[in-house]
């Protein structure tokens, strides 16, 4: 009878887990988001800024919700190593994806990275965000696949919830959450300009279409890692 109890006692209170990852260009302040995540809902405290050093391969955290449980791999974003992201894509139930909205020079390598055509609804579009609010609010991501070859392409992800953060926006030199997004979509008419002049047959007015939409519907979520 004990045993039943303590099984039935087990399944009644059992926590759904669920695996995120963290990738995005080296420097752009993934694992200072998830330390500071770690301070916010953890007993014991994350990394302080000044103890954080680039990554190498992975970090990890985990925190506890009411009803579940969020597994963090923070993966190394330095281009030698950004090919160890694909074996996470398998098990992973969610993707953040990290801008550096302070390194201009780099917005382009980004988005190169990123690389996807993106219909997000949030609670709040275009807004800054806290940490908090990132976790209190459900944010409904539908991703559509792009003829951009890129990481976030892979199909073992096309299904997942992807989040976008613009880091850094605690800096006065870092680009807006609007300014963030026109970058993204100067970014991909330069793209689609340029695969219409290297291709032989145009894209259709359909095609042509569809790609702005998706771009006019893109939101992006602004955040400081640092203030939470």
């Amino acid at each position: 009878m004990y045993h039943l109890l303590k099984g039935l006692h087990e399944y009644l209170t059992r926590k759904e887990e669920f695996s995120v990852i963290i990738i995005g260009l080296d420097g752009a302040g993934k694992t200072t988001f998830l330390e500071k995540i770690k301070t916010l809902y953890n007993d014991v405290p994350g990394l302080t800024p000044d103890k954080i050093g680039p990554t190498v391969g992975q970090n990890t955290g985990k925190i506890m919700l009411p009803s579940t449980i969020l597994q963090f791999w923070d993966l190394g974003g330095q281009r030698g190593i950004r090919n160890i992201w694909h074996r996470y894509f398998d098990d992973c139930h969610a993707v953040v994806y990290v801008i550096d909205a302070e390194d201009r020079e780099r917005l382009s390598e980004g988005w190169e990275v990123f690389g996807m055509s993106l219909v997000i609804s949030s609670t709040s579009p275009n807004t800054k965000l806290s940490l908090q609010s990132i976790f209190m609010h459900e944010t409904l991501i539908h991703i559509l696949p792009s003829n951009i070859d890129s990481v976030l392409s892979a199909p073992q992800i096309l299904g997942v919830p992807l989040l976008l953060l613009a880091n850094k926006q605690d800096s006065s030199l870092s680009l807006s959450v609007e300014e963030i997004r026109h970058d993204y979509e100067d970014w991909h008419q330069r793209k689609l300009e340029s695969a219409r002049r290297h291709s032989r047959y145009g894209e259709g007015e359909s095609e042509v279409t569809a790609r702005r939409q998706r771009i006019a519907s893109l939101d992006v979520m602004g955040v400081s890692a640092l203030e939470g």
